[in-house]
């Protein structure tokens, strides 16, 4: 029986997927179209997901390959009218070991963590789309539009704001669908325009943005949003070619369950943004970032707290990108780096700094193992790595494998911790 059937091959699934793979969980990932799509559609790589894609081993490709934001150029009545950028290009730290935005193609992203799949075992099915699925206590039996019939034991939906899975499960997609919102998303070769810069035709003080060009790295390409249907008034650029294009209405919507028994929802399935802020692609791979482990774990009180996680993470990250829709400032803060998201309140974070993203230790978080911060005379098995504390720091600090904080207080409340969730306890005391 396969362990794993992942729904859909866009980044969440695919790091759903190498998430599993690493841990040596048996998986599979179908994807109902007959070929990887293509289009650049989501282009922003926000510095918690490079963090991920680190940890995955896929960030020095997704940074050789990929470009920071290129500064914007403002059009009116054919003359420029305004040149800035997006957000303040910040220097490395520390802590932010990927300060900035990095501006990569969705089909690239695509086909690193495809790439990175394959080295680890896995290919994703294509043409293969789940038509019916009935669960019970000990698995999901899932039925494919090949004719096969796929026992495993947790299936998870990451097919997309029309996802099939949510569908069939019956669960609540709340929110709104504007329709005076209609946009033309298209990859075009253009003349006429540099690639230095982004180019914006509109009025910058009403913020009323008509058409933009964005050129995209490693390609001859722009990427086209705009609301218009065709670029007429634009007369300084010449379309040459449409290489792709897709027309979509904003929608702002969110499932009101990400779990129902042994079927999860995840990125858009779950829930769907405006393009604002460039979160969603971003908030799906953290979703699969946070139930990969779970699922691995086969922990039921561990599994058992990714809706409660993600649904709150989700909530808020769909009023953040609703909010830069309506406000249409192209101007990015810290807000949407997604460094700030945190888990209080969760059953897995305990004590003063529970819930937290570490922020440091890069290195040795790197992996599938939890990480102690102790000064400790016990020894852990395997599946912790036991480093020094931090300076100045107050009892001792578990870290999650997904890089938050999960326990922080005495050494003496750790073991009932680790028990409580089916994570190894101290094996004994070592000899100093």
């Amino acid at each position: 029986m396969t362990n794993v059937l992942i729904v859909g091959s866009g980044p969440t699934g695919l790091t759903l997927a190498i998430e599993l793979a690493r841990r040596g969980v048996d998986l599979r990932i179908v994807e109902r179209s007959p070929e990887h799509p293509g289009g650049v559609r989501g282009k922003g790589l926000q510095p918690r997901t490079q963090e991920v894609f680190d940890d995955l081993g896929v960030i020095d490709e997704i940074v050789a390959t990929g470009s920071a934001y290129p500064p914007i150029r403002s059009y009116q009545d054919g003359q420029v009218v305004w040149e800035g950028r997006m957000d303040e290009v910040k220097p490395v730290t520390d802590g932010e070991p990927y300060p900035n935005l990095v501006m990569q193609p969705q089909w690239r992203t695509e086909q690193i963590l495809r790439d990175r799949l394959a080295e680890l075992g896995h290919q994703v099915e294509l043409g293969a789309e789940v038509t019916d699925f009935e669960q019970d206590a000990d698995g999901v039996t899932v039925t494919l539009s090949t004719g096969e019939t796929v026992r495993c034991a947790y299936l998870v939906g990451a097919d997309g704001g029309r996802s099939t899975v949510r569908k069939r499960l019956g669960v609540g997609f709340v929110g709104e669908t504007f329709d005076s919102e209609r946009m033309l998303l298209a990859d075009v070769k253009v003349r006429g325009l540099d690639r230095d810069h982004w180019h914006i035709w509109g009025d910058m003080v009403a913020k009323e943005l008509r058409v933009s060009l964005c050129p995209l790295p490693g390609t001859d390409v722009f990427q086209l949003v705009t609301t218009l249907d065709s670029l007429d008034d634009v007369t300084d650029v010449e379309v040459d070619e449409i290489v792709w294009r897709s027309e979509y209405r904003v929608n702002i919507r969110m499932a009101d369950r990400f779990r129902v028994g042994r079927v999860f929802l995840a990125g858009d399935a779950a829930h769907v943004h405006s393009p604002a802020g460039g979160q969603g692609l971003n908030t799906g791979v953290q979703d699969a970032y946070n139930l990969g482990w779970k699922l691995a774990s086969g922990n039921e009180r561990l599994i058992d707290t990714y809706e409660y996680e993600r649904m709150g993470i989700a909530e808020h990250v769909l009023g953040l990108s609703t909010r830069l829709l309506r406000d249409r400032d192209l101007n990015r803060g810290d807000e949407t780096k997604q460094l700030g998201l945190a888990y209080y309140g969760s059953p897995l974070s305990v004590g003063e700094r529970g819930g937290e993203r570490l922020g440091t230790l890069f290195a040795e978080q790197r992996g599938t193992h939890f990480l102690l911060l102790a000064d400790t005379s016990q020894e852990y098995g395997e599946q912790i790595k036991v480093v020094p504390p931090l300076p100045g720091q107050e009892g001792v600090m578990l870290v999650r494998p997904d890089g938050y904080i999960g326990y922080h207080g005495d050494e003496a409340g750790l073991s009932a911790y680790l028990s409580g969730f089916g994570i190894a306890a101290p094996l004994a005391s070592a000899s100093r």
